[in-house]
């Protein structure tokens, strides 16, 4: 999958997270020899298990809307600790309590720590290029 097309679905799961009122948003960028499974953590908490499981159903609609389905979900019913996979990124959505408990930006502590403007695809412009002169053919 190239770069910019893993940014934008992660920059997806993030407008989702924040269209929902997600507190504490972190982006935790993996280090290729960290033993990480993915690219990208995406974090963030919700104040309630109804909000917890709404930022999630969020995320998750809004990348199928993409085209894009996770290949696994889990602690949904609890809403302690919701983690959706999506194999390049992950995204974890914690009550309050499990954040402070399992403390996943200490245990990466060796990630880079992204702010989400730093996840925007920025369209590449095109170079003008004049018309070709194009020579007609004689009968």
């Amino acid at each position: 999958m190239k770069k910019s097309q893993l940014k934008q679905q992660v920059n997806a799961a993030i407008q989702a997270c924040l269209e929902k009122k997600a507190e504490e948003l972190t982006i935790l960028e993996m280090e290729k020899g960290s033993g990480a499974f993915t690219d990208y953590f995406v974090l963030c908490s919700g104040t309630n298990p109804r909000q917890v499981q709404a930022i999630a159903d969020e995320v998750e609609l809004r990348l199928k809307n993409a085209g894009l389905r996770p290949t696994h979900v889990e602690g949904y019913n609890q809403a302690e600790w919701v983690l959706v996979d999506y194999v390049d990124f992950v995204v974890h959505v914690f009550s309050e309590k499990a954040r402070k408990f399992y403390d996943l930006e200490r245990l990466w502590k060796s990630a880079k720590k992204l702010e989400p403007a730093q996840l925007k695809v920025v369209a590449r412009k095109r170079k003008a290029t004049a018309p070709v002169a194009r020579k007609k053919k004689r009968a």
